[in-house]
């Protein structure tokens, strides 16, 4: 089994009311518009997320994925997205707790979790053996660490306005 993990895990302390930070952080078309690499968003008639997203990995190219997920919670405090039970190769899993500090200040802490799971190297990419595990794991949790920081940039500016 060939696979690959990313993963990124910060607080963020956005000047705005929990209620509208957590529905911000609910609508995960805002995800397509403001994250880098997140190529398409959107949400099916059953509730179910469909996401396509790209990153370049040094010394494989592109890889580009999609990830199905589902609301696993949607509480006042905490917002979950995760990959379909029945999904075994791309997993995807975001959430963000909400904690009101003062009035109008909200600390989130927003967590993103990507694992590809292949019987074989070569169904990931076919440079992807050569590359191994270690190193696109290590690449793609740089990566999505840079997507993610812009995500969060902009969303404090949207939110903070």
């Amino acid at each position: 089994m060939f696979t690959v993990k990313a993963g990124y895990s910060n607080d963020i302390e956005i000047h705005s009311s929990a209620e509208r930070v957590r529905e911000f952080f609910l609508d995960i078309t805002n995800f397509a518009e403001l994250m880098p690499g997140v190529q398409q968003v959107h949400t099916d008639a059953k509730g179910i997320a469909h996401w396509k997203v790209a990153t370049e990995i040094p010394m494989v190219g592109q890889i580009l994925q999609k990830f199905v997920l589902e609301l696993a919670e949607n509480t006042e405090d905490r917002v979950e997205w995760m990959p379909l039970r029945t999904e075994a190769e791309n997993l995807l899993r975001y959430s963000a707790d909400f904690f009101e500090k003062a009035k109008n200040v909200t600390m989130v802490h927003f967590s993103q979790v990507v694992e590809l799971r292949r019987k074989s190297a070569r169904d990931l990419h076919y440079l992807a053996g050569l590359a191994g595990e270690s190193l696109i794991s290590n690449e793609m949790t740089k990566r999505i660490t840079e997507m993610i920081k812009v995500f969060i940039e902009k969303a404090k500016e949207k939110l903070e306005k």
